[in-house]
């Protein structure tokens, strides 16, 4: 409300202007609707105004009407008068009340009704009105304040069917020996019956006042919590989003059809979640957990609220043992840890979304649950990315969560939230997860159209200002717990998708700062054939050496800087025509090991590979052979030592260590391999 209507309130209530001469006032401009429009018209004198309202409106309220005049408030007079009611009503002791119902109630039950609604609200007088409702089938619903009393059959008959129908479930999920036992139904049923008229319950209620694009704009619920689930009278959910002087904001989680303004809103005082379980392994479901691939209900074990809290700091324990991606480049430079939160970020059509793809097909056998939450992606690229998992076997350990670009806005913001509840389910029974985000610039878009939906403020590049809360507090949640609390691990790979290579751009920097480190994808190296086209310059783990075996650490060496000094003297010398043997060497070297690095889609690396291949080449067993032949080379070599060198193998997985006898026998199997 402005200031200037509430100065024309406080001037209602010193006025002590009845309830009466409010309703007879509200009724003439209701009979008269142009009237508003001569008494805001400037072409209309303040004498001619005066005389039109001191005809028309009773004396009492003639000197606030003048006063509107004057405001240029005659358009919101209506507003201010239902405050000023409501005002009257706690003033006088009163509440207001509502009574649907099928058979008119007796003259006894109306006065027990009222007594128990001014005993429930300490009021002296209530105001009741009755209206039939043939839809409740039998029975009657109260609404009284941001109450809702539920005596009516239709309402117990859905609680009814859905006793039966979860019973129904369980028999069809029971052992054969089990189903027998048709007693169960049967008592359950009886229970039902016996109850039918007891059933009914006091909710907290408010209705609709403003619907569009997914957002509903609710009055009443005063005690609504943010982030609670709300049900609307269609049967879909919310969630609550805005907390305002008296209403809220909720954005819808489905189609608003059937909804209008005046419609009914119920609190469920649960927060937001997700039903979980071990059924969710392999499957693709929504962003609210309902299965989306055509297999099946989920039945679930737990409920998992998708907002929750990050562990604190002494539940977790450092991040020191790795994760391994499969892909070369990235195990060898930029190690990622169980626990970590590693950023993938580059342009369009540059692999980030590969690397994550590898990255779990690399985890069969593992002992590792993924999490793949598509964000805003088209349901013909989700489609492929499972389809890729199942040819790989990599479905039976992981769980796909899709909020396509076809969903609402709504879905696209809590598909990550649902992700992570999803992560943090296995997470507690000890296991390590793994979770991909693709990708999070889409999900910053998603909340920017909600918020700027819900009327908040916009800030830089019209995001909301919580848009850095939105992402830490997701990303927060990864982590490494120690034994006390189950030990499990949560590792995220964020993915961010940047314009002409920005970095610096305000998502890009927001998320850069709360991971731990990031991969940086560059179209140049891409289109030159790269690929992964990983900049080793500007991408980074801050865990680096702790989240790598020792065998990987030593294998890799000066990998890093070897490739740096290359990349400096190819620039420096592209225009020489004559070096010397020591640059030449160099040079060399940094193109084998640019070749080396390079590695087909959907093709990860088992540990022992990279640390024998790391090896040779750090040693100079690759020198010499011509660019192009060196793929079919180390392919050829690989199959020799797996002919020839399983003790080897089997050493590097079992102990994860190169020591000095270990690395002599590398070297007498790749000589013996050369000759």
């Amino acid at each position: 409300m402005r200031d200037s209507d509430r100065e024309l309130l406080k001037e209602l209530v010193r006025l002590d202007v009845s309830q009466t001469d409010c309703s007879e006032t509200r009724k003439v401009l209701e009979t008269c609707p142009d009237l508003a429009d001569t008494l805001s018209n400037p072409l209309v004198t303040h004498d001619e105004k005066r005389a039109v309202i001191s005809r028309l409106f009773p004396e009492s309220m003639q000197k606030f009407l003048m006063n509107t005049v004057r405001s240029g408030a005659v358009e919101r007079i209506g507003e201010i008068l239902d405050e000023y009611e409501d005002i009257l009503i706690d003033k006088q002791g009163s509440i207001k009340a509502v009574v649907r119902y099928v058979t008119p109630l007796t003259e006894a039950q109306q006065a027990d009704l009222r007594q128990f609604i001014m005993d429930k609200f300490v009021k002296e007088d209530v105001d009741i009105e009755y209206k039939h409702d043939p839809d409740i089938i039998g029975g009657f619903i109260l609404n009284a304040g941001d109450l809702e009393y539920d005596k009516s059959y239709r309402t117990s008959l859905r609680l009814m069917k859905d006793t039966l129908q979860n019973k129904a479930a369980e028999y069809v999920g029971a052992p054969s020996s089990a189903k027998s036992r048709n007693s169960d139904i049967i008592s359950v049923l009886k229970t039902e019956v016996r109850d039918f008229d007891v059933k009914s319950g006091a909710t907290e209620t408010g209705f609709i006042t403003r619907l569009g694009d997914g957002i509903a704009r609710v009055y009443g619920m005063n005690s609504v919590m943010y982030g609670e689930l709300v049900e609307f009278e269609t049967g879909i959910r919310g969630i609550v989003q805005n907390l305002e002087e008296k209403s809220v904001g909720v954005v819808l989680l489905g189609d608003d059809h059937g909804l209008t303004e005046g419609s009914s809103v119920i609190r469920t005082g649960k927060r937001a979640g997700i039903g979980v379980s071990d059924e969710l392994l392999g499957r693709v479901v929504d962003a609210l957990g309902s299965p989306i691939d055509g297999l099946g209900q989920i039945k679930p074990d737990d409920y998992f609220p998708i907002e929750r809290e990050a562990p604190g700091v002494i539940e977790r324990k450092p991040v020191s043992v790795p994760l391994q991606t499969g892909i070369l480049a990235i195990d060898s430079m930029f190690p990622i840890g169980r626990g970590q939160r590693e950023l993938i970020i580059g342009d369009r059509q540059t692999g980030k979304t590969s690397i994550a793809v590898d990255t779990i097909i690399n985890q069969k056998g593992q002992d590792v649950i993924c999490i793949y939450v598509a964000i805003g992606q088209k349901s013909s690229t989700v489609a492929q990315i499972v389809n890729t998992l199942k040819k790989y076997g990599a479905m039976d350990y992981s769980v796909v969560v899709c909020a396509s670009a076809s969903d609402p806005s709504p879905f696209q913001y809590i598909a990550p939230y649902s992700g992570t509840a999803i992560a943090e389910y296995f997470m507690s029974k000890g296991k390590d997860v793994l979770i991909i985000y693709d990708d999070l610039s889409k999900h910053a878009v998603a909340y920017r159209a909600m918020s700027l939906l819900l009327h908040r403020p916009p800030g830089r590049e019209a995001y909301p200002g919580d848009v850095f809360y939105l992402h830490s507090r997701l990303l927060e949640r990864s982590s490494r717990l120690d034994d006390e609390h189950g030990g499990g691990s949560l590792t995220a790979l964020p993915i961010i998708e940047t314009l002409a290579g920005d970095i610096s751009a305000y998502i890009p920097t927001n998320v850069i700062s709360i991971t731990d480190g990031q991969i940086f994808l560059e179209s140049e190296l891409f289109n030159s054939g790269l690929r992964p086209a990983v900049n080793y310059g500007l991408s980074v783990s801050r865990v680096g050496g702790a989240a790598q075996t020792k065998a990987m650490k030593k294998a890799s060496g000066n990998l890093r800087i070897d490739l740096a000094q290359f990349k400096e003297m190819e620039i420096f010398t592209q225009f020489s025509s004559e070096l010397d043997q020591s640059t030449t060497e160099l040079l060399e070297h940094g193109h084998m090991l640019t070749e080396l690095l390079k590695q087909p889609l959907y093709n990860p690396l088992p540990h022992y590979e990279q640390v024998i291949l790391l090896y040779a080449a750090q040693h100079g067993f690759f020198k010499g052979i011509p660019l192009k032949e060196l793929r079919e080379y180390r392919t050829d070599l690989m199959n020799y030592i797996r002919s020839y060198g399983q003790d080897i193998i089997s050493e590097i997985e079992e102990n994860k260590v190169l020591t000095d006898d270990l690395a002599e026998r590398i070297e007498r199997i790749l000589t013996a391999f050369e000759e």
